[in-house]
């Protein structure tokens, strides 16, 4: 492997570049460590070398990082890893390794979401949102089944919050209430429903 370019990131921090273009970064202290200079070779043992002592667990590190904040689904952790620069042997490492721990669990992930979000969002918000993190229908579904969520409530809960206690809305208040919550992903019968309840 060709070491095509060697780009300062900053005072500590360099991209390496190979022929397939960027490969991986480090710090320039490692760069130098192991070799790595701009137009020469860099050999399969020292590469080899480089990903198991120091790309590897540096990534690994990364991503406990990451879940000490809060979860993440496997998308975004696989995604949050490439973004960092780490080459997709790296990546695929510290995902079975995460997966391996039960540090990564979709399943688990979805369920929380939904306890969490399921008072607040309406089941199609909540069904885009998870989709749009990476987690499978199936999975979806079935946390959706775990937790069911009632609709109803929830209409009733963002009214009551949106009017301040009032019980009582115009017609044209209505429709401006009705159409807010079809934003929100809330079906139009539900919302129907629900908005009888407020009396002019």
């Amino acid at each position: 492997m060709m070491i095509q370019g060697i780009v300062s990131v900053d005072k500590r921090k360099c991209k390496v570049f190979l022929e397939e273009g960027f490969a991986f970064l480090l710090y320039k202290s490692e760069a130098e460590r192991y070799g790595i200079k701009e137009g020469e070779e860099l050999s399969d043992p020292v590469y080899r070398k480089l990903v198991e002592e120091v790309l590897k667990p540096r990534a690994k590190e990364y991503a406990l990082y990451l879940l000490g904040s809060f979860g993440r689904t496997s998308k975004e952790m696989e995604g949050k890893l490439q973004k960092a620069g780490y080459p997709p042997e790296v990546c695929g490492f510290v995902m079975k390794f995460l997966e391996e721990y039960r540090l990564l669990d979709d399943r688990a992930y979805a369920s929380s979401y939904v306890r969490t979000y399921g008072r607040k969002k309406s089941k199609r918000q909540l069904i885009y949102e998870m989709q749009q993190k990476g987690i499978s229908s199936q999975i979806v579904g079935e946390a959706l089944l775990e937790e069911p969520i009632n609709e109803e409530e929830c209409v009733r809960e963002a009214l009551c919050k949106r009017l301040k206690g009032r019980t009582e809305i115009s017609y044209e208040e209505r429709n401006r209430l009705g159409a807010w919550l079809g934003r929100k992903g809330y079906s139009f019968d539900v919302i129907k429903r629900v908005l009888r309840e407020f009396c002019d």
